[in-house]
């Protein structure tokens, strides 16, 4: 079994009648593998509802959590996350094999918000308002990495109970899934891209208020 772990701010029924991922796995509910586990009329940051399905009695043995802004793509999405997290311990759609000093950002290696050399890069996520959106092709995939973009990660839940890595309540939002990938290094975990296809209906919100405060927050948490 796979928990699907998602937040949002929409109702059962608009989450089930409208977003991306509600619609995606209303297509996909022959696949009784796949168990959503969303947070309605979400206002708590994600980090509190994460380790909350981390720590769960009922959760399933791997957990993936991914926005609700997601469309799945993959057909055989039970059996590329499988497949993924007993390759590797946890895995993404895309990544960075490289973390330098003051890194913000997976894609960015300064707060020019420069993409970095396709070198150091790895995973193709599509964009767009609906399924099957305009492919963007980071680099090679699978891929080991130090940093993974939080859209979707996925992990085998009793690992991360035995290594005591889950995410850090100070970051609501943004940069949480810098900080859980640092603390997975920490832990000794190995981190990779996986080739899983979905598409995002946003590219993220680099450069705002809320965003710079976590930065900050970020930095002086790490030092680096």
């Amino acid at each position: 079994m796979i928990d699907l772990v998602c937040a949002t701010r929409l109702s059962s029924d608009e989450f089930w009648g409208r977003s991306a991922l509600g619609l995606s796995l209303r297509r996909m509910a022959h696949d009784d593998r796949l168990k959503a586990r969303v947070y309605f009329e979400n206002r708590r940051g994600l980090p509190a509802l994460y380790n909350e399905r981390i720590a769960a009695a009922d959760a399933s043995p791997v957990l993936a959590f991914i926005h609700d802004d997601v469309w799945l793509d993959d057909f055989f999405f039970f059996e590329h996350v499988m497949a993924g997290v007993h390759a590797f311990d946890v895995i993404g759609v895309a990544g960075n094999r490289r973390r330098v000093p003051g890194q913000p950002s997976w894609a960015f290696p300064s707060t020019k918000f420069e993409w970095d050399e396709r070198v150091h890069l790895s995973g193709v996520v599509s964009h767009g308002p609906s399924p099957f959106g305009q492919i963007s092709a980071f680099g090679p995939v699978p891929a080991a990495c130090e940093l993974l973009d939080g859209v979707l990660l996925a992990a085998r839940r009793d690992l991360l109970r035995e290594r005591q890595v889950g995410f850090d309540e100070r970051f609501d939002f943004h940069f949480y899934d810098m900080d859980f990938c640092r603390s997975a290094r920490a832990a000794g975990l190995r981190l990779a891209t996986w080739p899983i296809a979905i598409t995002h209906q946003s590219e993220g919100g680099f450069g705002s208020n809320g965003w710079l405060q976590s930065y900050r927050q970020y930095i002086d948490k790490w030092g680096d």
